[in-house]
């Protein structure tokens, strides 16, 4: 059996982690473009209830000395937003009206 990823507390979202938690924006806009909308409804189903909880778990450390699970659980949080705005809004993984929108970054903000 693999390691777990995140938290044992979050082991429900687990099935999500591999593909979601990405460390950076541009990779988790990536991953929002290259995902179906049926995907990333399960994922947003999973994973957005449960926001509060998870950012409560990580503010329990310092955001500069985050465990690696707690990181990768933040990284999900993040993903978690990416995909709102598709999936409450939207219904497709690209921005409305947006032509061919795309997100580059020189540098990622952190965390």
């Amino acid at each position: 059996m693999p390691e777990a990823l995140l938290p044992a507390r979050f082991s429900t979202l687990e099935p999500f982690a591999v593909t979601w938690c990405l460390a950076t924006e541009s990779e988790r806009y990536a991953q929002r473009l290259a995902s179906t909308m049926d995907e990333m409804q399960a994922f947003y189903d999973a994973a957005f209830p449960r926001i509060e909880e998870a950012l409560a778990y990580c503010d329990a450390f310092p955001l500069d000395d985050l465990p690696d699970d707690a990181d990768r659980l933040l990284q999900l949080v993040y993903s978690t937003i990416m995909v709102a705005m598709c999936v409450e809004i939207w219904h497709q993984p690209r921005v409305i009206d947006a032509a061919y929108a795309q997100l580059h970054r020189i540098g990622d903000p952190r965390p």
